[in-house]
């Protein structure tokens, strides 16, 4: 018999320096340069009470894509801005839009982000918005207790992950291996990954490459980049019921205090970020639905927005506090219902800042 000698070559191949330069250099320049070519190609064409599909809602790069875009006045928040029991139509900015007499405002809403999120999502996606009005909401369903302020580490489902500071400040509800928060933090700073969950999201139902040719034997992934995005969804995402006829109880919220708040550190976050990038700024503060609210938990809230009023004051910000809605407006603690909606945009209306900076037609909002 033969002795077989053991194998003591390899197939690898050893690059030297200048070769790994060579390899380098043509991926850094894709990277780069096929985010804004594909924006020359794919046909993005917002109408009027244009937001971001439901489906869409983790595409931040279409997201960035819509605040460079926008014409007018953005008004930027979560799913209370986007509109969870409404159509487009009825949303706030469409509702302010009338008074306006044309489209002078723009839904950058975006559902389930949260402030923790939404700076996450302005600080790499929110460019467009640099050196322009924006109306910011400020939501305070995100200080009812200790788990809506992400401080609790249990089982808590996290909107927009990817979103979240990964390292520092340390987010308690965020448990991720090490790697996974890694790789998000390189997805966010390289413009190259945002473009691929754009794809997955646009055209491959949020599916990675393999999973769709799993569920798709046989297709073309190539045929289904149709290059034309999705359409905007008229669709209601839930029905427009008011929350007592929907059998929500009283809630006795614990309530956080501002001072102790992760969440509204971020939106003090989200404030710095931009005015530091040129913005000019008006808070929408609630309007919280305080008819579902036991006395007690009342009491803790209008301690906290007491507080949070109390800091936009001292940063000069312009802002509305408006009182609660009508019980019969709203459909949970927090989302009016359209004719909510209404109401509190001829409230805005009405404000100093809206009627001196935003009212006049013709007036460009634009860097």
């Amino acid at each position: 018999m033969i002795p077989i000698e053991p194998e003591t070559t390899s197939h690898a191949v050893l690059l030297t320096g200048r070769q790994w330069i060579g390899l380098g250099l043509p991926v850094l320049a894709a990277a780069l340069l096929v985010p804004p070519l594909w924006e020359r190609i794919e046909t993005f064409e917002p109408g009027p009470d244009y937001r971001l599909p439901y489906a869409l809602s983790n595409d931040y790069w279409l997201y960035g894509r819509w605040a460079r875009k926008a014409e007018g006045i953005p008004i930027v928040g979560d799913s209370v801005v986007w509109g969870q029991y409404v159509t487009p139509a009825k949303t706030l900015s469409h509702f302010l839009n009338e008074r306006a007499g044309g489209p002078r405002f723009a839904n950058l809403g975006l559902d389930g982000a949260h402030p923790a999120a939404l700076a996450g999502l302005l600080e790499h996606y929110g460019g467009g918005l640099s050196g322009r009005t924006v109306v910011l909401h400020a939501n305070p369903l995100w200080l009812t207790s200790p788990r809506a302020d992400l401080q609790e580490a249990g089982e808590t489902r996290l909107n927009h992950p990817v979103l979240l500071p990964q390292f520092r400040p340390r987010i308690p509800a965020c448990r991720e291996a090490f790697s996974v928060r890694l790789g998000r933090v390189i997805e966010r700073s390289l413009p190259i990954f945002g473009w691929m969950r754009h794809l997955q999201a646009a055209y491959f139902g949020g599916q990675d490459l393999p999973s769709w040719t799993l569920d798709h034997p046989g297709e073309n992934p190539l045929g289904a980049i149709t290059l034309r995005l999705p359409p905007p969804d008229d669709r209601l995402r839930h029905e427009p019921i008011p929350w007592a006829a929907r059998g929500i109880a009283r809630q006795d919220y614990p309530w956080v205090d501002p001072d102790r708040s992760l969440q509204w550190a971020s939106f003090r976050r989200v404030v710095d970020l931009l005015e530091r990038r040129g913005s000019r700024l008006f808070v929408l503060v609630g309007p919280f639905n305080e008819h579902l609210l036991t006395e007690a938990s009342l009491a803790r809230y209008r301690t906290v927005r007491q507080g949070i009023e109390a800091w936009l004051r001292q940063r000069k910000i312009p802002f509305e506090a408006p009182p609660a809605l009508p019980s019969g407006l709203y459909a949970d603690a927090s989302h009016p219902l359209a004719a909510g909606y209404e109401a509190l945009a001829s409230r805005l209306a009405g404000h100093d800042f809206f009627r001196q900076e935003i009212s006049p037609p013709g007036r460009a909002n634009r860097p």
